[in-house]
């Protein structure tokens, strides 16, 4: 007999906040073709790499996101820089994140889905930038001799949200203290912690449900419903989320009223939650276990019985203490799974935003000294030849054309001001 415990750790970490970033792809090279006996080789500086892809993987070896607790940024690797003889530079590796299967990525800014690994497949979530041209690439008859290159372009980057909504056919829920770990540990080989008070259970737990040979299911007991969970009263509002990958829900109340409680206002209050979280989850099969019947009366156990008869809901009643009961329900758990199709995906909303058109810059004045913050410039100016016109021109064309020169002049630059790009500076001529 099979059995599983879902999350062997201490916490239990369902949903995390990171920075992810795909790698910059490498910049192009300036070389020249040296070889003894050529004469005027040309130019043969070759691309830069492409930039690393960050993967999220799904890993049915990985149960929980702890492993995001202390780490906060992802980054693949830069592709290298091309080199002479028309060498490309190695491109990045990609960086893959293991999740749990399960886990829904969320963009951060504007809470869309970007992709949900309920299906196993992995998913690029950011593309490594493109390596730049090496400076063969701009040799034409009239330009033999070019001493520039082109810069890699940046990789994507964005803020996720990462969170796991626990994958299982049928989900225990009810009040604390109706006996739901209990019930977990009858029907499965799994051994959750319990005791006789109230949020013993602080994390969802699995257990493998054996019918027959070939015939079983996975329940997990979703802890931490109480009245105002799902405006996160208690630790419902935590955990109301893995209810969604649910199937079929098996809705555990205290049939005896033992604490004091009615088991059909205890019914009724749930399924409140519930549809206050998401109406959905109204929709899914349940069955209704009467448990502790052992202490029970045939009053109370009927009462039960035909509310659920009344509103057309399956009722079993069921004593965890002896055992009564248990059969009946992996069965008829076992027949309602069979006949309730598996959740669909959750909708990816995700809408990639469109890439900002010409290059993006920031100008401040301070002391009469203007400082350009524009990090592609910064690597344009790092493959210029002062020396060469054609080098000094490419430069010059990328400051009219990405809108500089005329943002310094309307902040009112004169000739001889000093312009700031990095580590260099320079005294502005118009």
């Amino acid at each position: 007999m099979l059995g599983l415990v879902f999350l062997g750790t201490d916490m239990f970490f369902d949903k995390v906040k990171i920075k992810i970033k795909a790698g910059n792809g490498g910049d192009g090279a300036v070389s020249f073709h040296r070889e003894k006996y050529v004469a005027a080789g040309g130019p043969d500086g070759g691309d830069g790499g492409r930039g690393g892809n960050v993967i999220i993987k799904p890993d049915e070896k990985v149960d929980t996101l702890i492993d995001f607790r202390f780490k906060k940024k992802y980054v693949a690797e830069s592709g290298a820089t091309g080199a002479g003889n028309n060498r490309k530079g190695k491109s990045g590796e990609d960086l893959i994140i293991r999740v749990p299967v399960g886990t829904v990525i969320i963009d951060a800014e504007t809470e869309a889905v970007i992709a949900d690994t309920s299906n196993g497949e992995e998913r690029i979530i950011a593309l490594g930038g493109k390596g730049g041209f090496g400076n063969a690439r701009f040799s034409t008859p009239t330009r033999q001799i070019p001493m520039y290159a082109k810069s890699g372009k940046p990789g994507e980057q964005l803020e996720v949200i990462l969170e796991l909504k626990m994958i299982a056919d049928a989900g225990l829920i009810g009040f604390p203290n109706v006996g739901k770990s209990t019930l977990l540990s009858c029907i499965s080989a799994a051994r959750p912690k319990v005791a006789n008070y109230h949020f013993t259970t602080l994390e969802p737990m699995l257990g493998v449900v054996e019918i027959g040979m070939d015939s079983r299911f996975v329940a997990a007991d979703i802890p931490g419903l109480i009245e105002g969970a799902s405006e996160g009263l208690g630790l419902g509002h935590s955990f109301l989320r893995h209810i969604e990958r649910c199937r079929v829900l098996l809705h555990v109340v205290d049939v005896s009223g033992s604490e004091g409680r009615d088991p059909i206002e205890d019914y009724k209050q749930i399924n409140k939650e519930l549809g206050s979280y998401n109406e959905t989850l109204l929709d899914k099969p349940q069955i209704v276990v009467g448990n502790k019947c052992d202490i029970a009366t045939e009053e109370q156990i009927e009462a039960l019985r035909s509310f659920c008869s009344e509103n057309g809901i399956e009722f079993i009643p069921v004593s965890a203490a002896t055992m009564q009961g248990i059969d009946d329900l992996k069965k008829a758990a076992y027949a309602l799974i069979q006949k309730t199709p598996k959740p669909a995906p959750f909708e990816e909303t995700y809408v990639k935003p469109e890439p900002k058109i010409g290059r993006t810059f920031e100008i401040t004045e301070e002391d009469g000294k203007y400082f350009i913050e524009a990090p592609w410039l910064e690597r344009i100016l790092w493959n210029t030849d002062p020396d060469d016109y054609n080098s000094l021109q490419y430069f010059q064309n990328a400051l009219q054309e990405s809108g500089i020169v005329d943002r310094l002049r309307e902040m009112g630059v004169h000739d001889e001001d000093t312009v700031v790009i990095g580590d260099y500076e320079f005294n502005y001529v118009s």
